[in-house]
Parts: structure tokens; sequence; C-alpha cells
């Protein structure tokens, strides 16, 4: 049985996952100084981010892997500790956080 990591495609969506949230994280700060286009480039690297992360979270529900199960088990108990009910479906979480962002997305396109 091979080890869920050790697989190129999880290997390297994790990766970009993570370099994504740098991104994410060197700018989320300047946001609300940020222009327009800028604002919405932001917001498409957020959806991005969310799409890959739904991708492997997705991933590591099918996978039999011990390790994918141990941290698909890390994942649901941080969004426990941050006040989401453990039985909470992923799923929901991630239609609700794209949509979410897809108005934040309208919302700036409107002004």
């Amino acid at each position: 049985m091979s080890n869920f990591f050790d697989s190129e495609v999880v290997r390297s969506e994790m990766v970009e996952i993570s370099e994504i949230q740098e991104q994410i994280y060197g700018s989320v700060f300047k946001f609300p100084y940020m222009n327009k286009d800028d604002k919405i480039n932001h917001i498409n690297l957020l959806e991005k981010l969310l799409e890959k992360q739904k991708v492997l979270y997705t991933r590591l529900t099918l996978s039999d892997d011990p390790q994918a199960k141990e941290m698909k088990s890390k994942i649901m108990n941080s969004a426990s500790i941050m006040g989401l009910d453990p039985n909470i479906d992923m799923n929901i979480i991630f239609k609700n956080m794209i949509e979410l962002i897809k108005n934040m997305k309208n919302k700036i396109q409107e002004n």
C-alpha cells in the first residue's frame, strides 16, 4: 500500500496550496487599501485556494491511508476548535465559503 503523501499529485497540490496561502497572507492586511483590480486578483486567489483545499480534503476523505485519515482528523479538530460542529460536513463549509467569496467579488465589481 502506498502512502497518500507519496503521490506526486498530492505533493504538488500541497506545495501549490502552501504557495497560494503565502501570497494571500502576505497581502491580506493591504486588502482595504488595494485598488479594484488588486482586490479582484486577491479574491481570485482565495477562490483558487478554496477549490484546491476542497479537492485535497476530498482526497483525504476517500483515502484509506492512515496518514490521510490523521490529517483529516486534524482538520476536523481545528474546525471544532474554531467553533464549528465537529460533525459538520466540510463540503457544506467549502460551499458556503465559496459563495461568500463570490459575493465579495460581485460587490467589488459593482463599485
